[in-house]
């Protein structure tokens, strides 16, 4: 159960470093294209698309990684609190 608990942390902290980088590329380069950028895109996307879903935006600003990092770490919290 230990060896669980620790691999689903360690999954949800790099989903969000993941998230973290591809807000930082998207300042630097914000057409991006390359091989990191699209990696990070299909990693963070499916999480983001569905907060995106729930919260409409505000003209250029995108709330939903900050609801993401909510989420991820109350999910965090729980997970480690259940083991």
């Amino acid at each position: 159960m230990e060896f669980l608990s620790f691999f689903l942390i360690t999954v949800i902290r790099i989903l969000k470093y993941a998230i973290l980088v591809r807000i930082l590329l998207s300042w630097v380069t914000p057409f991006g294209g390359g091989r990191v950028h699209q990696f990070l895109y299909n990693i963070t996307e499916p999480i983001l698309r569905l907060f995106r879903n729930l919260i409409p935006r505000m003209g250029m600003i995108d709330f939903s990684p900050i609801v993401a990092f909510f989420v991820l770490d109350l999910v965090q919290i729980g997970i480690a609190r259940l083991f």
